[in-house]
């Protein structure tokens, strides 16, 4: 579907629904990537990254995109998965989950609901991208058209649960005027945690952290020595042992919702030349840990950091990786690493700030609709009991 990507308002006719045309694409692929792109110009994980995700082939997961035009324009955007959601997926494991799963031998859709979002499972945050030649005085209106068509195709569709995955807070005026009209309800999501990169040089960064901090980070790093760290975009003959590193430390988390291929890693680096790369830990000829990160003018996202967890532990690896990080940021005058969700205690300890995350959901039942708003504080976590 090829758009034009710019656009002028006149005296002419106003924003209503007779001059906006809804629809929802199965693939981004129908969509011009300029006329996608034009509407996240803030996003790194745009229309290269999102098309490497689709087509990456993550198992119980499939993907929508809906787009909003405005004569020709596409004028709003957003990227939706479809799937078979558990309730408990955000909980640490525990009793609870125990006792779910349990239920679940016996009832196999206990707590499992069919669920439309908007947002993606291997994105940061959700994002409702808008073009930014947008009057202010349109964008609550377009938003709220935009959320309100979503969920009605969704419900079409047999999707009982709508949401919004991993929404930044606080809301932006627009997302939050839809928000409060379609009347969503909130649950609290894993923060981000981020670190500013406005020092000069590693010696002022150890400066700012406590003395004791400072002390174990530089005992930690003595031996980088013997780790030989290497920037790559092309896995090769590697990909096996990164697969072998990412399943290992996947099985090891609290959190497992999504779980990556073999496409993904290749794919994102493919579609991604000039802002994606892995970092790669060796100590001989042995890899021990690899880092995916993607990156623009400004920011570093670091989106998985996957270690042999009995070989890599004796050479600080976590860490090294962290002030690699942090050197790649300060060589590009990048001004931000984010580090993403969960395992919060080390990121803050290290200068870290969280940014607070949260889903927002209705369900077309109103009856379920009541119950989930009510047991939904039973399924939230922010990750801090990790601390």
């Amino acid at each position: 579907m090829l758009l034009e990507t710019r656009f002028e308002i006149g005296d002419g006719a106003g924003l209503n629904s007779r001059n906006l045309e809804f629809l929802i694409h199965d693939t981004l692929a129908t969509i011009d990537r300029h006329a996608w792109d034009a509407c996240f110009k803030a996003e790194i994980e745009r229309y290269d990254y999102l098309l490497a995700v689709e087509q990456a082939g993550l198992v119980g997961f499939e993907w929508r995109y809906a787009t909003i035009s405005y004569f020709g324009v596409v004028v709003a955007a957003a990227p939706i998965f479809l799937c078979d959601y558990r309730l408990e997926t955000t909980l640490e494991r525990g009793r609870l989950t125990s006792l779910v799963e349990s239920i679940r031998k016996r009832i196999p859709r206990f707590l499992s609901l069919r669920l439309a979002c908007i947002g993606s499972p291997c994105t940061e945050c959700a994002s409702v991208g808008m073009h930014p030649d947008i009057p202010g005085i349109w964008e609550a209106d377009l938003m709220t058209h935009l959320l309100g068509c979503t969920e009605r195709w969704a419900q079409m569709s047999g999707y009982g649960l709508f949401a919004l995955k991993d929404v930044p807070m606080p809301l932006g005026p627009a997302l939050s005027a839809a928000i409060h009209r379609r009347k969503f309800v909130a649950m609290p999501g894993l923060p981000t945690a981020s670190l500013r990169v406005d020092f000069p040089d590693m010696e002022t960064y150890l400066a700012g952290l406590s003395s004791s901090t400072r002390k174990d980070m530089r005992r930690k790093c003595r031996a980088a020595s013997e780790v030989k760290v290497e920037r790559v975009k092309d896995l090769g003959d590697m990909l096996p042992r990164f697969l072998e590193l990412y399943h290992d430390t996947r099985n090891r988390s609290e959190w497992q919702f999504e779980e990556l291929t073999s496409d993904y890693f290749t794919g994102v680096l493919a579609n991604l030349p000039a802002n994606a790369f892995c970092t790669v830990y060796r100590v001989g000829e042995d890899i021990l840990a690899f880092n995916l990160l993607l990156h623009d003018r400004d920011r570093l996202i670091d989106k998985f950091f996957c270690m042999d967890n009995i070989s890599g532990k004796p050479y600080n690896l976590y860490y090294l990786s962290w002030f690699e990080n942090i050197r790649f940021c300060l060589e590009h005058g990048l001004t931000r690493y984010q580090s993403g969700q969960a395992y919060y205690q080390n990121k803050l300890r290290l200068g870290s700030m969280l940014t607070a995350n949260s889903m927002f959901f209705r369900h077309r039942n109103l009856a379920l609709h009541t119950v989930l708003r009510w047991v939904s504080p039973l399924f939230s976590s922010d990750g801090l009991e990790k601390q």
